[in-house]
């Protein structure tokens, strides 16, 4: 007789698992093991080293170019010929009200002129009068002094909607940041 896979056989079945025990008796699970070590990958390189050398050489004879007293570390000051003293005088106390600021700590040379570009004609656009620039002292930038500094020296010395610029008060960042005056439209 012939039995369909549906069937139940209860004898047939007792007999399968009987047999089972039997065939597996003396059979003991396998340790379990690690997986072979993997080969080492290749050595990591710094894929952008010769560009950074580059890029920090570029910046260092680009600082070296600016005004030398950006570079010591001390206050910097400019003022187109048509502001008057007094101007520059409540300026530098602060006395005009910041109405927008741009921190470029960290930021390359390239990136530091392209947001502090974007962030004037912005603030040109919104009729802003006074913003401050933190540029930092730039006490990491070791002997090639404080890079951005005189970075945001120039690019302000070239905009010609800047009115002035000061050194901002100790409270405010000191030599560290800058008061620009900007000419409204």
């Amino acid at each position: 007789m012939t039995t369909l896979p549906g069937d139940d056989n209860p004898d047939e079945e007792a007999e399968d698992a009987r047999l089972f025990r039997e065939a597996v008796r003396g059979v003991r699970p396998l340790a379990a093991r690690e997986p072979p070590p993997r080969p080492p990958g290749p050595r990591p390189r710094a894929r952008f080293t010769r560009a950074d050398r580059a890029a920090v050489l570029r910046e260092s004879l680009e600082a070296a170019a600016a005004d030398p007293a950006a570079l010591g570390g001390e206050e910097l000051a400019f003022h187109r010929p048509q502001v008057q003293s007094t101007v520059l005088r409540k300026l530098r106390r602060g006395e005009y009200r910041v109405e927008r600021e741009i921190d470029l700590h960290g930021l390359t040379v390239l990136e530091a002129k392209h947001d502090l570009k974007l962030f004037l004609i912005n603030a040109l656009e919104q009729n802003v009068q006074c913003v401050r620039v933190v540029h930092g002292k730039g006490l990491r930038s070791g002997p090639r002094g404080p890079v951005l500094k005189a970075t945001v020296d120039v690019v302000l010395r070239r905009t010609g909607a800047v009115l002035a610029f000061v050194s901002a008060r100790q409270a405010d960042g000191g030599s560290g940041a800058l008061y620009v005056l900007l000419s409204r439209t």
